[in-house]
């Protein structure tokens, strides 16, 4: 087979090597030069993550989490308890019914929490893009090795049938050759 980009990717993608994105003439050169194509795109990713884009992963992490609403739970029961108890005991409580304090600072935590987790999500969402792109890498990497294979098959299977051809013509040659043999009168000398 012909291992020239130029060639596979006439043969198999039926286009110029010219006309190919970069990413598909970078995976040709691999198929060309046996290079594999596979890497880790989590790791890559990850290691181009800034301090802050982590810890907004880690904090949408652990507010997606049972740990936090359960914790968020106890917190909000702790507050209601306390407040009441103050109430009832002295007449005053610090944040009374319905609770005000506790709706601000229940706002205010929800609307710093929705940007991160967006951000967290827009993150994971281009994280989904890398790795389907490394997918299709791999795929038409993938795809033009078992077309190289497939045409190496065919080119053994038509070999096979040259050389049976071959062997076949040889034998009919034999056999023709022993038929005469067989069939010709020979010359009797000593005939009296």
């Amino acid at each position: 087979m012909n291992r020239h980009p130029q060639d596979i990717a006439k043969q198999f993608l039926r286009t110029s090597f010219e006309k190919l994105s970069e990413r598909e003439q970078r995976i040709i050169q691999h198929v060309t030069q046996r290079l594999h194509i596979s890497r880790d795109a989590n790791q890559v990713f990850d290691t181009q993550l800034t301090f802050g884009q982590r810890l907004a992963d880690r904090v949408a992490t652990f507010g997606g989490s049972w740990t936090f609403i359960l914790l968020f739970g106890a917190l909000l029961l702790f507050w209601v308890v306390l407040n009441s108890w103050v109430l009832v005991r002295h007449g005053e409580a610090f944040d009374p019914y319905p609770y005000i304090l506790l709706n601000l600072v229940l706002s205010m935590l929800a609307a710093i929490q929705a940007p991160v987790i967006m951000m967290s999500q827009n993150r994971q969402a281009a994280k989904d893009r890398l790795d389907a792109a490394h997918d299709y890498e791999v795929n038409l990497k993938a795809e033009l090795e078992i077309y190289s294979l497939h045409e190496k098959l065919d080119h053994l299977r038509e070999q096979q049938w040259s050389d049976l051809l071959t062997m076949q013509q040889e034998q009919i040659r034999l056999l023709t050759q022993l038929l005469h043999e067989r069939t010709t009168p020979k010359n009797f000398e000593n005939c009296g």
